[in-house]
């Protein structure tokens, strides 16, 4: 049964300062024996669903979105910078093997996300957003924190 995660209640409320407090946290959940996820994914793909976003800053995208939405996409960038995310947005179904990866272990995912938060200390992100355009690494920094808040906040340790 699919959860609607626009009316999921218990999520947790999160703010994080850096992925490595992203990382802390994916391992208090992964190591918690009673972690519940609230939305619709395991933990373990939603961590690799994080963690394919962080590497696809570095290396691209395959896709992009469409050219109107890239216009006004502008409008929208300190938001998505600055603001916590919604729940609840539906991607195009073309777009969506890109950002909904395979299940895999809490255990597998966790050691991915490791390795890509590693990779930081040696590549900058400066792919192109396939939305918002071109990012600093500051600036992917931050959207990556604010996505991990969304994503996070529908997994609550036991």
């Amino acid at each position: 049964m699919t959860v609607n995660i626009k009316t999921v209640t218990g999520r947790r409320h999160l703010s994080f300062r850096s992925l490595d407090e992203v990382v802390a946290d994916a391992d208090k959940l992964v190591t918690s024996p009673n972690t519940r996820v609230l939305g619709n994914w395991p933990l373990g793909q939603l961590l690799s669903h994080l963690t394919m976003a962080i590497n696809q800053s570095i290396d691209g995208f395959d896709h992009q979105a469409p050219w109107f939405i890239r216009l006004l996409a502008p409008l929208f960038k300190k938001r998505f910078l600055t603001k916590t995310m919604s729940a609840g947005f539906n991607l195009p179904q073309a777009v969506e093997a890109g950002f909904f990866p395979p299940v895999s272990s809490r255990q597998q995912a966790l050691q991915d996300m490791r390795k890509a938060v590693a990779r930081l200390q040696s590549e900058k992100m400066t792919a192109k957003h396939p939305v918002l355009g071109k990012l600093t690494h500051d600036e992917w920094l931050q959207l990556h924190l604010r996505h991990s808040e969304l994503h996070l906040s529908f997994a609550v340790p036991g």
